[in-house]
């Protein structure tokens, strides 16, 4: 039975795939506050639901009383992270990587606190050190203590080199990076544990063991599972792609609608990893059936809507489902939207091809096919005819709402 407050939430909530030295670490948690960080390499100007496990983990650490480090990749976005990946990333420019931490910089401090003393949560950028690294100094201090045998051993390199894809000379360093990453944060600010994804196991032992080797210390590691829904999608994955954080990317009522759709049988999972309700609260809601568990997909929808954006934003966005879905109106506030050009509609154009360019549909063909399905709706009213002439007089208050199914959704914004 764990001792310290985090191992044990921690683990109730299912946060726990891997540890180093599971007892250790809790015996040292319950006797002290410690510092431990999670990376995030800045890939898009925006994190996703995939990324919300890790920051859920640094909020979940501040609760206990523990003070968390998330640390911006900017150094190590210029490499790129090759676990699990199918071929090398795209190389960014200066210019986009400091794009994208901007975005993520305002992902992070909506989700996890970052005080300008630094006594609860820091936020701090591996370019700081990186940047300024000898490569003959860092071969000899720290390559020394990297066996090549051993890093050609990882799941993560394996699966990449197993596939017969090549890996640069230059990914295969990304690993020394990111263990150099723990060994400075280990120096500067005490740093004692990295958490991380699943496929960060290999990357985050390198660096316990570099930190042991060049320091003498015992420090640790620990992941959280890599989440899949009950139906095998990979999690914050849908049909119109990845679900982001900045609401400029996700709106905020398809970032709800997101959560009101997961399945039965994860509702009680989701809650206990994404929400800041009570375990035993999270497991009864997720024991409830038929209609009583849609009410609690609300419940999971507004709590995770509030944590990454704000209360108000949320309930707007319940209240435009409910609306919507459950009183039969035709509401605009909170659909993303798409502006047109009036000018399109002078002549009218056939239902299939809005359907298209609103993005409801990736082709022509999809979208003949989703208007004889009968899933498709122009203001709420069925559509059969795929040809069906829409003009202005289809325009309210100069926008037009076009649905794919019971939720999928979009205005069309004339200017």
């Amino acid at each position: 039975m764990p001792k310290s407050s985090f191992i044990k939430e921690a683990q109730s909530r299912g946060f726990i795939f891997q540890t180093t030295d599971l007892e250790s670490l809790d015996h040292v948690m319950s006797q002290k506050s410690i510092t431990a960080y999670i990376g995030f390499d800045p890939t898009a100007d925006s994190l996703h639901v995939g990324s919300l496990v890790q920051l859920m983990l640094l909020r979940l650490l501040q609760k206990h009383g523990h003070r968390s480090i998330a640390l911006l990749g900017g150094g190590t976005a210029q490499i790129g992270d090759p676990s699990f990946r199918e071929e090398a990333r795209q190389l960014m420019t200066d210019n986009t990587i400091d794009y994208n931490l901007k975005g993520i910089k305002k992902n992070i401090k909506q989700i996890v606190e970052i005080d300008t003393h630094q006594r609860l949560g820091i936020l701090t950028d591996n370019s700081e050190w990186l940047k300024k690294l000898s490569y003959i100094k860092l071969l000899r201090e720290v390559g020394i203590h990297f066996s090549v045998n051993r890093m050609l051993s990882f799941d993560s390199v394996r699966t990449r080199l197993d596939r017969e894809q090549g890996l640069s000379f230059l990914e295969f360093n990304y690993s020394i990076l990111q263990s150099y990453d723990f060994l400075e944060l280990n120096k500067r600010y005490g740093a004692i544990l990295q958490m991380g994804g699943s496929d960060q196991w290999g990357n985050i032992v390198s660096g316990v063991e570099l930190i042991r080797r060049m320091k003498g210390e015992h420090v640790f590691g620990l992941t959280a599972p890599l989440l899949t829904t009950s139906s095998g999608t990979k999690m914050g994955k849908t049909a119109k792609g990845a679900v982001w954080l900045n609401p400029e990317k996700c709106s905020v009522f398809d970032f709800w609608q997101y959560w009101r759709n997961t399945e039965d049988a994860d509702v009680g999972k989701f809650l206990k990893l994404f929400t800041d309700l009570p375990v035993e609260e999270c497991e009864r809601l997720g024991s409830l059936s038929g209609a009583e568990i849609n009410e609690a997909k609300k419940i999971l929808a507004t709590e995770v809507t509030t944590i990454c954006h704000n209360k108000m934003a949320a309930l707007q966005a319940q209240q435009t489902a409910e609306k919507t879905f459950e009183q039969g109106k035709l509401v605009y506030d909170g659909f993303p939207e798409i502006n047109l050009l009036s000018s399109e509609l002078d002549q009218g154009l056939p239902a299939f091809r809005l359907f298209v360019l609103s993005k409801l549909c990736p082709s022509n063909a999809e979208a003949r096919r989703l208007i004889r399905g009968g899933g498709a709706k122009i203001n709420d009213q069925k559509i059969n005819d795929e040809n069906q002439c829409i003009n202005h007089t289809y325009a309210r208050n100069g926008l037009i709402k076009l649905s794919s199914g019971k939720k999928n959704h979009i205005l069309i914004k004339l200017i």
